[in-house]
């Protein structure tokens, strides 16, 4: 099999001299105070049938806060607030090890855990 080589250059420019790709975060004060709060969620592992089911009762599949609300005959959209959560994407994966560790290392039925 053949090795592909780059040899491709870039020299074009974008227009923005500023411009970051859409999913782009720029890291401020307070997410270098919570990457060690980070690094510890992302390093749980789920090796416990009953922690495992512990954490899926606790982490919520959707989010609890959005709601629509009928007031004198209009509805107000409350978004999703967990998105706000600076640790949302680490507890969304923790649910997900414990699904998994559950699915496949136990073979139970987990779908009473899915929205």
């Amino acid at each position: 099999m053949e090795t592909i080589n780059h040899t491709h250059n870039h020299t074009h420019t974008h227009p923005q001299p500023n411009y970051h790709p859409p999913n782009y975060k720029k890291p401020g004060k307070l997410s270098n105070l919570l990457n060690p709060l980070r690094r510890f969620v992302d390093g749980i592992q789920v090796k416990n049938n009953r922690i495992a089911h512990l954490i899926c009762q606790t982490i919520p599949c959707c989010c609890p806060f959005e709601r629509k609300i009928n007031l004198f005959g209009r509805t107000l959209d409350i978004p999703p607030l967990c998105k706000l959560n600076p640790l949302y994407d680490e507890f969304v994966g923790l649910r997900f090890r414990a699904l998994s560790y559950l699915s496949d290392v136990c073979g139970e039925d987990v779908t009473k855990y899915i929205c």
